[in-house]
């Protein structure tokens, strides 16, 4: 997953005995890799309730590497009791902080004026504005599709078992935005307080189960036509996902992350994609999931969009072709 060749050297200098790490222009999977390394060596030798600073001026780029090198160092140096400082902060540096919400939770001493207007390109499907209108137009699309059904699926669903007609759930985007996901209700109500008594037959950090108890027995359908996913075009619509991405990962999946898999969360999140279109159900090691969203990050055009929506549109329509 890495393909490193060298090994990025930081300068570190003292300022009135505080170690200071200087980053560089770029802070990608390369750098972010060493970058966590020489963090959690430096913390080793720090005695707590010292400072450690992060001298920000050269970094121009941060990507959801860095972004995850960061908050593993953060994390680290909060077991420690050690205050990890942010200095010199960059324009675009600091609006990828401030929309992953880390604006609030780092140590930030000084950074420079930004706008809103300021948004990593992290990947070219990120800011393509073609992309973005398909998406716009395609939610629309399926959110009427969604009013037409509604009635009939909140009803089974409600004669079903008791509980809410929608399921929401926090789930991670873009450059590790958190965010709502909206689905119609497939699980008993209280299935998220059982999760950790089933069975994960998922290797890494994702959960799946072939005969997950906590599915309804609407649920099975909605699920086996993906009908579930239908309110999925609202996140769309609002630009949380996209129609064709990578899998959503849920907080507690990105909370065990090494660096290098950070690396799916460089464009947004799909309602489909190549996990969908590449038997998602049979999927079980967290490798496999890795490389099918690099895959699409490698091979993403607005006409392999197109593609792979189509080639969703036909695996729905196959028999056992959904979720279980």
């Amino acid at each position: 997953m890495t393909d490193k060749t060298s090994k990025v050297e930081f300068s570190i200098v003292e300022t009135q005995d505080i170690p200071v790490i200087k980053l560089p222009e770029r802070l990608t999977l390369l750098e972010a890799v060493d970058f966590k390394q020489t963090v959690s060596e430096i913390l080793t030798k720090l005695q707590s309730d010292r400072q450690l600073i992060l001298d920000f001026s050269q970094t121009r780029f941060i990507d959801s590497s860095g972004i995850g090198a960061l908050i593993a160092n953060y994390k680290t140096a909060k077991t420690k009791d050690i205050e990890l400082v942010l200095e010199s902060v960059q324009p675009a540096v600091m609006a990828t902080l401030s929309m992953t919400g880390l604006e609030e939770v780092l140590t930030i001493k000084s950074s420079a004026t930004w706008t809103n207007r300021e948004r990593p390109e992290t990947h070219p499907s990120v800011r393509s504005w073609l992309k973005r209108a398909i998406d716009f137009v395609g939610s629309i699309v399926g959110l009427i599709l969604t009013a037409i059904i509604f009635v009939p699926i909140a009803i089974a669903i409600k004669l079903d078992s008791p509980g809410k007609i929608f399921f929401r759930q926090t789930r991670c985007g873009w450059m590790g935005k958190k965010f709502k996901i909206w689905k119609f209700r497939s699980m008993y109500a209280n299935a998220e307080e059982i999760k950790k008594s089933i069975e994960n037959q998922a290797s890494g950090a994702f959960f799946k189960n072939d005969n997950d108890p906590r599915i309804t027995k609407v649920g099975r359908f909605l699920r086996r036509t993906s009908l579930d996913e239908l309110p999925q075009f609202w996140n769309v619509f609002i630009g949380d996902m996209s129609l064709v991405g990578t899998r959503p990962p849920t907080p507690e999946e990105v909370e065990v992350y090494q660096v290098p898999e950070w690396q799916r969360l460089n464009v947004k999140p799909g309602m489909t994609g190549e996990w969908q279109v590449n038997g998602r159900s049979q999927v079980r090691n967290f490798e496999d999931v890795i490389e099918l969203d690099l895959r699409y990050q490698r091979n993403w055009s607005l006409r392999y969009d197109i593609k792979l929506i189509f080639k969703t549109v036909a695996i729905v329509f196959a028999k056992n072709s959904g979720a279980v």
